[in-house]
């Protein structure tokens, strides 16, 4: 959620991704300008290396759980489809998650 509202999007869950990964054009749509960051992050792509704005967001809801002043990385994945950004490692460290991967499940303690 940012300043000019809320935003229901799919996300991928990456277990090599340390960072969760939002959509320039979704973050703009919320009322956040990822043109504003001072932060960067240099992250690794199928395509290579870029350097990436890090953005804080007013507030960020998955997995049964919310976070205030998320920080997330804006970039626009190259491939379309029913996915929209990345769900990183590190807020699956941070709520204490297991991957079940024979029960095909996220398992929140």
């Amino acid at each position: 959620m940012g300043a000019a509202g809320t935003k229901v999007i799919n996300l991928l869950v990456d277990t090599g991704s340390t960072f969760t990964i939002l959509p320039v054009e979704v973050l703009e749509s919320i009322g956040v300008s990822p043109a504003e960051s001072e932060q960067h992050e240099r992250i690794a792509t199928g395509s290579g290396y870029i350097i990436a704005p890090k953005i804080r967001v007013r507030s960020f809801n998955t997995l049964g759980k919310k976070f205030s002043r998320f920080l997330v990385v804006a970039h626009t994945l190259p491939f379309g489809g029913p996915v929209d950004g990345l769900l990183g490692m590190g807020i699956l460290f941070r709520i204490k998650a297991r991957i079940a991967i024979a029960a095909g499940k996220i398992v929140i303690e």
